[in-house]
């Protein structure tokens, strides 16, 4: 996969279905511990609702799970995660809390409530795009500071954590598919003069 999509902040939908209140709430998360807490704070910031019915989608190990949390089999964590899945969204734990509000909607109706929910999160809301990206530590002298540093931007490689010392450190993020092609380049480019050190991928 090149890349996916995801949430930049936590975003909060609601409506009310036939006297039950809905509330959506999208969290960017990374790992399994994130999701915890997340969960937690979120039955702490809505204490006694009836049902809290997520689904989440981790990249880092193509991990993703729903929950009806009570509600009929299907009806609730399932049409939640297809939100997810329809969008190409990753990296997101993504909640309906149900405060019941004493009709019975049905198996369909209750499809219908949550995934309707969840995809009101995602109304309106700019989604980022994350790529996969390889990771330099480059430590180089002050005189090939400048040149270098335009020759990256007008590649769009990314320069982060500047460091100015007796040597000039910083690191270099170039996209995965480009990796032989950055290496080749330096190489060429400094005649061999500018070390490196790899700093492994990453998701930018």
């Amino acid at each position: 996969m090149e890349g996916f999509y995801t949430l930049s902040q936590k975003t909060i939908s609601e409506q009310t279905i036939d006297k039950s209140r809905f509330i959506g709430i999208g969290t960017p998360v990374h790992s399994l511990e994130q999701i915890n807490q997340a969960m937690e704070g979120i039955r702490q910031d809505y204490p006694n609702a009836r049902h809290y019915v997520y689904a989440y989608r981790l990249h880092e190990g193509n991990l993703e799970k729903a929950s009806d949390d009570g509600e009929p089999q299907g009806t609730g964590g399932r049409p939640v995660l297809d939100i997810l899945k329809h969008q190409n969204l990753w990296n997101i734990l993504l909640v309906v809390v149900r405060y019941f509000g004493g009709v019975l909607l049905g198996t369909g109706g209750l499809t219908r409530a949550y995934g309707s929910t969840a995809k009101l999160v995602f109304e309106g809301v700019q989604l980022v795009r994350l790529t996969l990206f390889h990771q330099y530590q480059l430590s180089l002298t002050y005189e090939w500071y400048s040149s270098l540093k335009y020759q990256f931007e007008q590649r769009n490689w990314r320069i982060r954590d500047e460091e100015f010392l007796e040597v000039i450190r910083f690191i270099i993020s170039v996209p995965e598919n480009q990796t032989d092609l950055f290496l080749k380049w330096l190489a060429d480019f400094t005649r061999n003069q500018v070390t490196y050190q790899d700093k492994g991928i990453v998701w930018e």
